[in-house]
């Protein structure tokens, strides 16, 4: 069964041709596509079974980092906004997922955590500037965790690039955050290179509560995470590749392949 991946870009997004390679490598047959050619179509996910959002600078990062382009899915040139189409993608059986500024996306559009918004308006988790105060720039290692998305490697160890300035992960409150992890949503933590916790900066580049790196959303569909996938799919990938025994690929590459065949199944 051949996986059909849609890749969304909009202005400013730069690293789609990585995650185009990555899901290309695994068997997906993908379709880059602008936000504006998804707005104009009557059913931008019809025949598709992953979604993904690239990183990047959406827009520049004005006002916040993802903000303008999750401000722009809730327009549509044809019927429903965007973001509706998309929840009701997921809701039929889609999978989806957004990297760096990708997350920074679902998270502002209310797809992640896929909370239903309460009469205050006030978003429940966020990505705001990096504790530093800086752009962080620099290779990660994360835990994978038991979460509600079948396709995170829960337990292992997995290493990849971390590039961006608005990564810190925050929760409104103590209930949210403790929700978070008693509704089995976080899905990837922050761990030193020898993959202790907590990590504390620079393992933890941007100061995310709980080291939080990455979540999943209720229906275990949908995937957002800071560090790039796309950027270790290949074993020369790795700084230290000539260091290490040579391996088929990079731990960055069994995400995305994991959600591939989860897709291949139908699940």
């Amino acid at each position: 069964m051949t996986v059909r991946a849609i890749l969304m870009r909009a202005p400013g997004t730069n690293c789609d041709r990585e995650l185009v390679y990555a899901f290309e490598r695994c068997g997906a047959r993908v379709e880059l596509l602008t936000l504006q050619q998804l707005l104009e179509s009557s059913d931008p996910f019809g025949g598709a079974a992953i979604v993904g959002f690239p990183g990047g600078f959406s827009y520049g990062d004005d006002v916040a980092s993802g903000k303008i382009f999750a401000i722009e899915m809730q327009k549509s040139a044809t019927g429903a906004p965007l973001a509706e189409k998309l929840t009701k993608f997921i809701d039929r059986g889609g999978l989806a997922i957004g990297v760096c500024n990708g997350f920074q996306v679902l998270v502002k559009s209310g797809i992640l955590p896929g909370y239903a918004p309460d009469a205050s308006g006030i978003q429940h988790v966020t990505l705001t500037n990096n504790r530093s105060g800086r752009f962080e720039e620099r290779w990660v290692a994360m835990r994978g965790v038991a979460c509600r998305a079948e396709f995170v490697p829960a337990g292992e160890l997995l290493e990849m690039p971390s590039a961006h300035g608005e990564g810190q992960f925050m929760a409104r409150d103590e209930a949210t955050l403790q929700k978070l992890v008693d509704d089995r949503l976080v899905a990837l933590r922050y761990v030193t290179k020898d993959g202790r916790e907590p990590a504390a900066y620079p393992d933890n580049p941007n100061g995310s509560v709980l080291g939080i790196a990455g979540i999943c959303d209720l229906r275990g569909r949908v995937l957002g995470l800071m560090p790039h996938p796309e950027r270790n799919v290949e074993f020369w990938h790795h700084p230290q590749w000539t260091r290490r025994p040579e391996r088929d690929d990079g731990t960055g590459f069994r995400i995305i392949k994991n959600l591939v065949d989860q897709a291949r199944k139908g699940n």
